[in-house]
């Protein structure tokens, strides 16, 4: 029988306490009636702030690095992931606020470091990736290009000054930073065939290299964004990969936001609101496919020659996420049908076993299943019987340790991957609170 005592770290052992996390945190157990899903949450939902985040004040602002749990660096995607379901309580949580803001203009300054860069030191260290063939730098932890990790930055910024109304994290840095953010996004249009980015590592797993001399494999120009590298980190097959390029063009349209209303820069504005109608337009014209089993859907990469892989990583941006990041409605005809071919046998990396069932990846083989799937799964669903099944998946599957996995095995929850990945704790009390907001009886249940 599981211990449903706190798997935290005493109080003087967190790195930042809230007022307004633990008020949720109290509120949110009292109101789920399953008591193992009211433990996972008190423990998954703050363990980005009791465990990763150092924040503090830089040349009288503030200035947060948030490491991803069990590798002391930080990555631009993970870092916006795992601060994001804080936002609504920042509103009225200055602490918090001061927080956020610190994250977002570290990760500027991170940009403005290398727009290349996936993964950052908290300073000058030396990196285990150093020998690596692309242009290091003592600052990165490692230099793998993807299109995300120049999209979680915006999304996080304009999610924070929509919730809060404070526009002063828009500094000067930060708009150069998105400068050359949507100038790097240009760049690898590679609309001249040449690409300034680079990236080779030997002795490696295939995954964790890039083919040809580490430009990756031939593409046909066709106005989409080349991407090295997966969300997962695992080198694109065919450097198309479709669900980044629409996150892209959710984030151009954010930006144009943030250029019209507070920097007041029309000529970003108008680049970003030209080239998200030209991605949206080439991703219509060379992403969509026909497969045989589940008809017009969405390819995870494509090549601009006709070429598409039919497939999805559980990785955010994943395609099975599209409706969470606001490319599409999860009523959507074409998504409905790529979702029916995501979780089924027709996705390679969809795996169904005695423990549970759900999308992985290749990073971690086969028959691996990554909570972050599941989660996602349930924040994209429009069917409370399903929701209630990954539910029942997460909560039989962290093997009693009160957390979330990087990945578990489909029959064998107690061979799994990462012990301490905050990004899938964050995302599992995001799943919780929006639950709370939209289909409250579901956490009433008595028996999840």
């Amino acid at each position: 029988m599981t211990d449903f005592s706190s798997r935290r770290p005493p109080v003087d052992r967190r790195k930042f306490v809230s007022e307004s996390v633990e008020a949720t945190i109290a509120r949110l157990t009292r109101r789920i009636a399953d008591p193992e899903l009211a433990w996972l949450f008190a423990n998954c939902f703050p363990n980005t702030l009791d465990t990763t985040v150092r924040h503090r004040t830089v040349d009288g602002k503030p200035d947060t690095f948030v490491v991803t749990g069990d590798i002391d660096a930080m990555w631009l995607r993970d870092s916006a992931a795992q601060v994001w379901p804080f936002l609504p309580l920042a509103r009225d949580d200055r602490k918090l606020r001061d927080l956020i803001a610190g994250v977002i203009r570290r990760q500027a300054k991170c940009i403005l470091i290398d727009p290349y860069a996936n993964a950052f030191n908290d300073g000058q260290a030396k990196s285990p990736w150093a020998s690596d063939l692309t242009d290091m730098k003592p600052e990165l932890h490692e230099r793998k290009y993807e299109i995300d990790s120049l999209c979680y930055p915006v999304r996080l910024a304009h999610g924070y000054w929509k919730t809060t109304g404070d526009a002063s994290v828009f500094d000067a840095a930060w708009k150069e930073a998105m400068r050359l953010a949507v100038a790097t996004l240009r760049e690898q249009q590679r609309k001249d065939g040449q690409s300034p980015y680079r990236f080779q590592r030997f002795g490696a797993v295939p995954y964790d290299t890039v083919a040809l001399g580490g430009y990756g494999n031939p593409t046909r120009r066709c106005g989409l964004v080349h991407s090295a590298f997966r969300p997962s980190d695992d080198a694109c097959t065919y450097s198309y990969l479709v669900p980044a390029n629409m996150f892209a063009v959710v984030a151009l349209h954010a930006l144009q936001e943030i250029c019209s209303a507070e920097l007041h820069d029309v000529a970003l504005a108008d680049e970003c609101a030209s080239f998200a109608v030209e991605l949206r337009d080439a991703i219509g014209a060379h992403a969509a496919a026909r497969h045989p089993a589940h008809g017009d859907v969405w390819a995870y990469e494509v090549d601009g020659f006709g070429n598409a892989l039919f497939m999805d990583d559980a990785n955010v941006p994943s395609l099975l996420a599209l409706p969470y990041l606001g490319w599409c409605d999860a009523a959507d005809a074409r998504y409905r049908a790529t979702r029916a071919l995501l979780l089924s046998e027709d996705n390679p990396y969809f795996f169904r076993g005695s423990a549970g069932e759900g999308i992985g990846g290749p990073h971690v083989g086969l028959d691996m299943i990554w909570p972050m799937g599941i989660i996602v799964r349930a924040l994209t669903s429009t069917d409370e019987d399903e929701i209630l099944r990954c539910l029942r998946m997460l909560k039989t599957t962290h093997a009693g340790t009160g957390f979330m996995h990087e990945s578990f095995h489909k029959d064998d929850p107690a061979n799994y991957t990462r012990a301490w990945f905050a990004w899938a704790n964050t995302l599992f009390g995001e799943l919780i609170l929006r639950l709370e907001a939209e289909r409250p009886a579901l956490l009433a249940r008595p028996a999840v």
